[in-house]
């Protein structure tokens, strides 16, 4: 869909009237109540080809349009990422390493959604696990979260990408693991994805400058062992190459004049569902 609203900056990102905010708002609350309800689907024995039937349901029951089903010739409504799967994970095929798409105990899985309201994009990722995450597993997803949050508490007016790479990065390392560079957040609005690239890494200061008005999301993947990945010959599925383990956490994101305003806000507060 193409988007005529508002102004674009000289680095190509378009500045979004305070009006728009109530569509995204509205995008994001159905896409984080989604989120918020597959977790009763997460657990051993259950596959990702269920967990994507019950996402298609929702987004059925809702009144919405999924804005990955044919994407790029994608043709499902969820990406479902397991253990060192960094990104794109295919719903329904054989989960990496193994013969079919049961979840096994102790898997961790990054599960990514994103609806179309009105024409307005929300697009929004959590982690989960099927039963009782390993120690290490759960300090992964915890520190992933946290890395988005820092992320997201330095955007505001006159700050930079940058400043937001380099919140993620700097707390990630300290934590001894490592931020992936082959993805990125992006630009969103009534457009699945438009300028900038939002970076999970940076300097202080540097890229554009946030004005008030800017939509974007925010979704770091963090490894517990090195950065690179590879995707595999499906062009979708992203794994580290190390087979480390991997988690991610999104959120679409509105500069407003003072902060940011998080469209994808989990209704229940449920970002750590076990």
């Amino acid at each position: 869909m193409d988007d005529t609203r508002g102004r674009i900056t000289k680095d190509g990102i378009r500045i979004y009237e305070d009006a728009d905010f109530a569509g995204m708002r509205e995008a994001g609350r159905i896409a984080a109540q989604i989120l918020d309800d597959v977790g009763a689907m997460v657990k051993p024995g259950a596959t990702t080809g269920q967990i994507e039937d019950f996402i298609l349901a929702e987004i059925e029951r809702h009144g919405v349009v999924s804005a990955t089903v044919g994407y790029r010739g994608y043709q499902h409504a969820s990406c479902i990422s397991v253990n060192h799967v960094v990104c794109h994970g295919i719903p329904g095929a054989k989960i990496p390493g193994r013969s079919s798409d049961v979840l096994q105990e102790q898997d961790i899985l990054n599960i990514d959604v994103t609806v179309i309201v009105d024409g307005w994009f929300g697009d929004n990722s959590r982690m989960y696990v099927a039963g009782t995450p390993k120690p290490f597993a759960e300090r992964l997803i915890k520190v992933t979260h946290e890395a988005l949050m820092r992320g997201i508490a330095a955007v505001k007016p006159g700050n930079t990408f940058g400043d937001i790479g380099h919140a993620i990065q700097s707390f990630v390392e300290a934590n001894r693991m490592s931020v992936v560079r082959d993805f990125c957040g992006h630009g969103l609005g009534r457009v699945f994805h438009a300028p900038p690239n939002v970076l999970h890494y940076g300097r202080p200061g540097t890229g554009a400058v946030l004005e008030e008005g800017m939509i974007f999301t925010i979704e770091p993947m963090v490894n517990l062992g090195r950065p690179e990945t590879k995707v595999l010959s499906d062009d979708w599925t992203a794994i580290t190459r190390d087979k480390s383990l991997s988690a991610q956490y999104e959120h679409s994101v509105g500069v407003t004049a003072t902060g940011c305003e998080i469209f994808t806000l989990s209704p229940g507060g449920k970002y750590f569902q076990f």
